[in-house]
């Protein structure tokens, strides 16, 4: 993980979004997820450079997370995400983007893909949960896995570096050993940010109201790869071959020795098969 490069500010209907912008070409949009400490740096920093060789990156915290504003969310939280990014696509003139998301990111995309078909060109989604039934319904924790994580994570004698180890080795890494210490630490620093601890402390008040996404997703007519690890700990792969179904032009790829976080574990396996999708003559 190389230091995170300078970043830009923009305003979009009425919030402050921190961003990061590298490389020329084709737009995308890379959006990450929704862990304790997590930011588009840390979770796309190892891809970054091997995507913006030829395309143009925006790397985005999303609301609530990095530099980004630590807004209370009210009402629909999905529809929430999707307008304001939206309005940030339309702050930095961009009419039309392919998206690279990761968790809470992906599910964002997909709710945007729905209601703003000709923002999205094309669209790659990993370890997302935009329904909350499935194979193995019921979800495990009823599909609060993430936010018990996050809780405990935050809660007792607060976050460490211990804890922040200990979470990405239990759910995000398939190879514990092979977590970088940088990512660990820039984490674990990023979750000290005190509008970040004043969120979890309310744990899903601010975030705005859960949605179950099933009507959206009938409604997406972009192509959508999911790209899957076989050893995600929060849904095997069998969730994703059913989203996949149930979008017009969904697809599945699984990914072996891979968790939740494929794009940090194989980067150049990840870049590799994202490109060769989004290179397609999508219409």
């Amino acid at each position: 993980m190389t230091p995170e490069p300078p970043g830009h500010f923009a305003e979009a209907d009425g919030v402050r979004y921190h961003y990061l912008d590298l490389g020329a070409g084709s737009p995308t949009v890379f959006l990450h997820g929704g862990g304790p400490g997590c930011t588009a740096w840390s979770d796309f920093g190892p891809v970054a450079p091997l995507f913006a060789a030829d395309r143009r990156c925006l790397l985005v915290d999303i609301l609530q997370y990095g530099k980004s504003d630590k807004c209370v969310i009210s009402g629909p939280m999905w529809d929430f995400h999707a307008a304001r990014t939206v309005a940030l696509l339309d702050t930095l003139g961009i009419d039309r983007a392919d998206f690279v998301c990761n968790s809470w990111g992906g599910t964002i995309a997909l709710n945007l893909a729905a209601h703003y078909p000709d923002r999205v060109r094309a669209l790659v989604v990993t370890g997302s949960m935009p329904v909350h039934y499935g194979p193995l319904a019921p979800l495990p924790e009823g599909g609060r896995r993430g936010r018990n994580a996050r809780d405990a994570y935050y809660g007792g004698e607060g976050p460490s570096l211990a804890k922040m180890r200990a979470l990405m080795a239990r759910l995000e890494w398939y190879d514990p050993d092979a977590i970088p210490e940088s990512t660990v630490r820039l984490r674990y620093e990023q979750s000290l940010d005190p509008g970040e601890r004043a969120l979890a402390g309310a744990s899903d008040q601010p975030r705005g109201e859960w949605q179950d996404l099933t009507d959206q997703l009938g409604r997406i007519t972009a192509p959508v790869l999911f790209a899957w690890g076989m050893h995600d700990a929060f849904l095997t792969p069998d969730y994703p071959l059913m989203l996949a179904r149930m979008i017009e032009r969904g697809q599945l790829y699984v990914m072996d020795r891979a968790g939740h976080h494929l794009q940090e574990e194989r980067p150049y396996d990840f870049y590799s098969l994202v490109t060769g999708f989004l290179d397609q003559r999508h219409g």
